[in-house]
């Protein structure tokens, strides 16, 4: 019995030691920071705005790897499954953290499977569509899909995106009817719309910004409770007459499940940091992302009160992506 008793006590003990001893080493090699959507967009933008000063507080490489596909789940899956040491990291979009639990039946990772670390940024939507579209205002917009029931597609990041649940609450509370378009991020979904073979799109501003301004794209609104400082001269959806619609997204950094504390503390406290910076702040502004920060147990909380919403929302709607 003793002997039994002193195995385990020496085995907890070791078991500790290795962990402080990690703890007290991390980072000793370049961490992989796993982002769930091909390059552009807003997700994509927020682990590339952390990367560069997240490697200078902590003194390694910090390398961004794009892992599209699954509606984001290739990546959580993987990160689900990394090894619990820091050095690979998700880069969770909101809709993929909080929707697919909803919308999918069958997953490769769950909640449970990853550690809050902080979260990044947050970012309004904002409804554009092809300069084709003969409306000026999201008025004109609406009363035109009406009138052309399933005449306009509208373009999303996949099935069971924000771009997706989001437009077909706009659909819901609009009464209006749109084809469905999924494609594997924003990224191509743009293309598309800017070609003109897909009319609509509501999506973060940092993907179209640049499109706006170029007059390739009308913006018709942002679904925030404020106008985006990137896009000044475009209306809230509550200015533009469409009061109660709001939608918005954000982006937030995790860690396999079992990542120890301490390593946790040491991320979190760097990431802060890191969007304390000038250059960030500048690059964020450009770029149309804001920087908001929330420590590991405030993100807990969001992903708690924001997956009970979501589903809700998507039983209500009927959306699923099985």
């Amino acid at each position: 019995m003793k002997s039994t008793l002193s195995r385990l006590l020496a085995g907890a003990a070791g078991i500790a030691l290795s962990t402080l001893a990690l703890s007290q080493t991390y980072p000793s090699k370049p961490i992989t920071v796993i982002v769930p959507n091909p390059p552009g967009g807003v997700v994509d933008t927020s682990a590339r705005l952390l990367a560069e000063p997240l490697a200078r507080i902590l003194n390694t490489n910090v390398v961004v790897d794009n892992k599209g596909g699954g509606s984001g789940n290739v990546a959580y899956g993987l990160v689900a499954r990394a090894p619990a040491d820091g050095y690979t990291l998700l880069t969770s979009y909101s809709a993929y953290h909080v929707g697919n639990p909803s919308l999918m039946s069958k997953l490769p990772w769950a909640q449970k499977d990853l550690a809050p670390v902080a979260l990044l940024t947050a970012a309004t939507n904002v409804i554009t569509a092809h300069p084709s579209v003969p409306a000026n205002n999201l008025k004109e917009l609406l009363e035109y899909i009406k009138s052309n029931p399933g005449k306009l597609s509208y373009a999303s990041q996949g099935n069971g995106s924000l771009s997706h649940v989001g437009t077909e609450m706009l659909k819901s509370q609009t009464g209006t009817s749109m084809v469905h378009i999924p494609y594997r991020g924003s990224g191509p979904a743009i293309q598309d719309v800017l070609a003109g073979q897909v009319q609509v799109f509501m999506t973060t501003p940092p993907s179209v910004m640049q499109h706006v301004q170029a007059g390739k794209l009308k913006a018709y609104a942002v679904t925030g409770k404020s106008r985006h400082p990137g896009m000044p001269q475009v209306p809230t959806t509550a200015e533009a007459g469409l009061k109660g619609f709001e939608l918005e997204a954000w982006v937030a950094i995790f860690a396999p499940a079992g990542t120890p504390a301490d390593i946790i503390s040491k991320l979190t406290n760097a990431i802060r940091q890191s969007l304390e910076q000038p250059d960030v702040k500048t690059r964020a502004a450009a770029a149309g992302v804001e920087l908001r920060y929330l420590p590991p147990d405030a993100l807990d909380a969001l992903v708690k009160r924001e997956t009970d919403y979501w589903a809700k929302v998507i039983k209500s709607a009927g959306i699923t992506a099985d």
